[in-house]
This record gives C-alpha cells, structure tokens and sequence, in this order.
C-alpha cells in the first residue's frame, strides 16, 4: 500500500483514530532517527518524538501543503529540538574528577604556541641558507616532490639533490641545536 500525505491530510482530525495511525506508521521510525542523531539520547529522542506527532496532529488542519508531509513533520520535529536545546534541563553536570579523566584531543595552548614557534624558526632557518639549498628542501618538503622530482626540476643530477639534502638537513640541526638561536631567529622574524 503506497501511503498518500494529501488523503491523510484531508481525513484528519481528532477523531479520525486510523489516520493518526497511518501518519506514526510512517514516519515514526524515521523522525525517531532523525531525532536520535540530534540528541545523541534515546530517551530524549523518545520524548522529542512524542512531543512532535502531538505537535502534529495539533497543526494537522492548517498543514497548507507548500511542502511534502513528510518534510513538514521534519521541521516540527526541528524546531521542537532546537527549543529543546536551548532548555537548561537536558544539561549533564559533570564532575571536575569526570573532566581529568577526559584529556583534550588537541594540544595545550602553550605547547600550539612553542610549535608555531619552531616552525616559524625553521621556516626562518631555510630561507637563511645557500640558494641551491635552500630551493632543494623547499621542493623537496614544502613543495612535497619526491627527490627525483625535485633533482628534475633543478636541472640536476639526483646524488646532487640528495648531497644539497644532506648538508642543507646538517646545517639546519647545526643552527636549531645551538642554545638560543630559536630565541633571536623567532623575535627577528617578528
């Protein structure tokens, strides 16, 4: 049996018990669902879902049907979640043991600002070096080309990229592990 919207629509009322059915048969599953995914609760979904099939048959009558009714219901159901979080009542209040047990995903802010802080040192510290070395590890890491690639693009022979790699690579480690130097590099290039 293929469910027809505008049939249930004209048929509805209070009184009209297996039309209200035929509405739940349909689309109960599907606002559950989509309410689901919202809340990420099953019993908020529930009651959500409860709260938008009353709010249905409440506004049934005025359905103008500018949309489909299957559309319709999704944005009751929308709308009931939307106010619903913006209630304080659905809140989960968490313990200051709870929140330690859940270390952050992301790093601490010092530790994004002393990162920043090398890379920009780094960055500093390639452009400072001889211009062969300096274009070699640019195509080479920045620009992510194979070493091949890179010795192509020079016009020279790939030992050659590899040795300018190498001395490039050893002068950087020279400048990053002398004490202080990321310190003068990082408020020069400010």
């Amino acid at each position: 049996m293929r469910f027809n919207g505008n049939r249930v629509v004209n048929g509805a009322g209070r009184t009209n018990q297996p039309k209200a059915e035929e509405v739940i048969e349909v689309f109960y599953e599907r606002i559950y669902a989509f309410l689901r995914r919202l809340t990420a609760n099953d019993s908020d979904a529930a009651d959500l879902t409860q709260r938008t099939f009353s709010r249905v048959w409440q506004k049934l009558p005025s359905f103008a049907g500018r949309s489909s009714l299957g559309s319709w219901i999704h944005r009751i159901a929308y709308h009931l979640y939307v106010d619903w979080r913006r209630t304080d009542r659905h809140t989960e209040i968490r313990s200051d043991a709870w929140w330690a047990a859940r270390p952050a995903a992301d790093a601490e802010p010092d530790e994004i600002v002393a990162r920043q802080d090398l890379q920009a040192a780094v960055y500093a510290y390639v452009d400072s070096l001889h211009p062969d070395l300096r274009d070699t590890i640019h195509l080479h890491y920045y620009q992510e080309l194979t070493l091949q690639e890179t010795a192509e693009t020079m016009g020279v022979a790939l030992s050659t990229v590899k040795y300018r790699k190498h001395q490039a690579l050893m002068e950087l480690q020279k400048k990053l592990s002398s004490p202080g130097t990321l310190l003068k590099s990082s408020s020069t290039s400010k």
